[in-house]
């Protein structure tokens, strides 16, 4: 097949569909992409881009089409300018595409509107485009962004709903948002659960000397990605506390960027815990793996809301894939697939005190017990998550 990827975010972005793209070209299939200037998450076009240029290229055998798009820089306006920007230059931007293609596949981790330039391009090119769902709208607009007002929400709704109805077929990551979609509109013909997987760099390894290094010694709790709002890190910080009165020595590693981040900074230097948590910044997504082996457990965690109890959060594949016990402040779906796996503890969001038990828990816990957790970590990624086995599931769907 030859395939066309739309989404806002790709390489030398860190995002889920650069694998998948690479994996199903390693099927044989013809890839391209049609994207942004990558921007994402400091908000300023990476080294080498610009809105000037002509930003076209390849990466791995695979073209990609850049569209021109206003950075996300800093602040609700500029987020906003960032969305709408993609939308018109990305759809003026199908007009120049000269290659065929048998079908569209849409990646939409947020916003939604990723789909009005996926319907000019299905209507130019008289194919069908497959919408993958990441992030529902527009209730991540109010849980994530804050956004109460009615007329706005609405606006976005009946955006939402018409990508859903021009689509060919609707996947989700989370079982939990069929349901949700499905309330939007007659759409259950066309939903597909379709989770994520992670990337092949994602495997168990033994610790090494040079991440040992980077991190701090004794007992270590690791947090990878996003430093924002959604991620509920005040529900850690405010754990921690309790934690450290209890006597367990425990050193909080934060390996990430966000909107948050200097705030979360000054509550831990509030609650007098410098000492035990590291920001260390964000890093390469392939050095993941090493950072992760150096830990004692990976922690996952969101603030609560319904949007969010309906989510499988995407590092939760990446932490089982590694094998390490997982410390889950989570409801709903995410929560199942710890509970499920036997791969770690789990409490519901923003519930301090029983998230602080099960650190303590686990703190406390003997070295067979976590090597069980590991073990069930590696078993319930294979047998729901492997990348093979859904690179193959996603090529029946297209076919």
């Amino acid at each position: 097949m030859r395939i066309l990827i739309i989404t806002q975010y790709f390489w030398p972005e860190s995002f889920k569909i650069n694998d998948l793209a690479l994996g199903l070209k390693e099927r044989g299939h013809e890839v391209s992409i049609l994207t942004a200037i990558p921007n994402y998450p400091k908000g300023v076009f990476f080294q080498n881009y610009s809105f000037w240029k002509n930003n076209d290229e390849e990466w791995n055998g695979i073209k990609i089409y850049r569209s021109k798009i206003f950075s996300r820089g800093n602040g609700g306006i500029r987020l906003m300018l960032n969305y709408i920007s993609f939308v018109f230059f990305c759809s003026l931007k199908v007009f120049f595409i000269k290659e065929k293609f048998d079908k569209i596949f849409v990646y939409e981790p947020s916003p939604v509107t990723v789909g009005l330039p996926a319907i000019v391009a299905s209507r130019k090119m008289k194919i069908p485009y497959y919408f993958w769902v990441q992030d529902l709208w527009p209730e991540s607009l109010s849980a994530a962004g804050g956004i109460k007002n009615k007329y706005v929400l609405g606006f976005f709704d009946k955006i939402t709903k018409m990508i859903y109805s021009n689509s060919k077929k609707v996947l989700v990551q989370s079982k939990g948002f069929a349901d949700y979609i499905n309330k939007q509109g007659d759409f259950l013909d066309k939903i597909i659960y379709y989770p994520n997987s992670a990337e092949k760099l994602y495997r168990p390894l033994e610790p090494t000397a040079e991440y040992q290094s980077k991190l701090p010694r004794g007992f270590k709790l690791l947090f990878a990605g996003n430093l924002g709002e959604a991620q509920g890190i005040g529900t850690l910080i405010n754990a921690a506390k309790i934690v450290k009165e209890s006597g367990a020595e425990v050193n909080w590693v934060f390996l990430g960027a966000g909107r948050q981040r200097e705030n979360y900074i000054n509550k831990v230097k509030k609650r007098g815990l410098e000492s035990n948590f590291h920001f260390l910044g964000a890093f390469p997504a392939e050095t993941m793996p090493y950072f992760f082996s150096c830990a004692d457990a990976l922690i996952v965690s969101l603030k609560k809301d319904k949007i969010f109890s309906l989510t499988i959060p995407s590092k939760l594949q990446s932490y089982l894939a590694c094998g390490k016990p997982i410390l889950a402040s989570l409801d709903g779906e995410g929560a199942k697939v710890v509970e499920e796996s036997m791969a770690g503890f789990v409490s519901p969001s923003e519930n301090i005190e029983l998230f602080a038990a099960n650190v303590i828990k686990l703190y406390n816990l003997s070295s067979e017990s976590r090597n069980e957790m590991e073990g069930n970590a590696l078993k319930y990624f294979k047998n729901e998550f492997e990348r093979e086995m859904l690179i193959d599931r996603l090529i029946e769907i297209l076919k």
